[in-house]
This record gives C-alpha cells, sequence and structure tokens, in this order.
C-alpha cells in the first residue's frame, strides 16, 4: 500500500518504521528542476533519480529502507511510488504536494516554482 504524507508529517511517517534502515527521500524531478529548488536532507538520506531513469536505475536503492518520493506536485511521484511497490519495495509513500507544498509546510527557504 502506498501512503499519502503531506511534508510535515514526514518525520513522523519515517519514525513509524525505526527499524527499517535509514529513510530515504526520492526525488523523481528533472536535473532543472533540482537545480530550481531542492530540499535538505534531515534525518534522512535525499538520492534524486529523475522518473525516466529509474527503471535503469532501481538496483541503487534498497527494497527493505522506506522510501518516500517527491516531485513537483505529486503526480510523477505518485507514479513511481506505485512503480516501486510493484517491485517489491516494503515502505513507499507519496509527498503529497511535491516541493511546492515542502515550501510552504516544511521550509519557506526552498523556493517555488
Amino acid at each position: 500500500m502506498i501512503d499519502h504524507v503531506r511534508p510535515a508529517q514526514l518525520t513522523d511517517w519515517f519514525a513509524a518504521a525505526p527499524d527499517s534502515g535509514r529513510p530515504l527521500v526520492l526525488d523523481v524531478r528533472e536535473p532543472w528542476e533540482l537545480q530550481t529548488a531542492s530540499v535538505a536532507a534531515d534525518g534522512f538520506e535525499l538520492v534524486a533519480i529523475p522518473m525516466g531513469s529509474l527503471p535503469e536505475r532501481l538496483a541503487e536503492l534498497d527494497a527493505s529502507r522506506p522510501v518516500a518520493c517527491l516531485c513537483h506536485h505529486g503526480m510523477r511521484s505518485l507514479r513511481v511510488a506505485a512503480f516501486l511497490e510493484h517491485q517489491g519495495f516494503e515502505r513507499v509513500a507519496n509527498i503529497s504536494g511535491g516541493i511546492d507544498a515542502w515550501s510552504q509546510e516544511r521550509d519557506a527557504g526552498v523556493p517555488r516554482y
């Protein structure tokens, strides 16, 4: 099951499974988007893999770790979360509202675009 987590709830979502390894935020936006606005890893590892590159880079991810997927507004990340779940990832979330909501709820220093 894919969890839907607002940026403000992400820390609690990660804390709910502390024995699953270090949590991961998977940013699936394009490189130009990362240059425009990025989040700071705070209590989690941050990995950027554009959505279109994920199938060939899937081996870089650990299916036993909690993974929260991030994009601009939450649609691409939802598709990636579904893909990861289908690939056997045990704990997957979509960060609802994406980096836009992240800027509003978690870190106002992240530019909105």
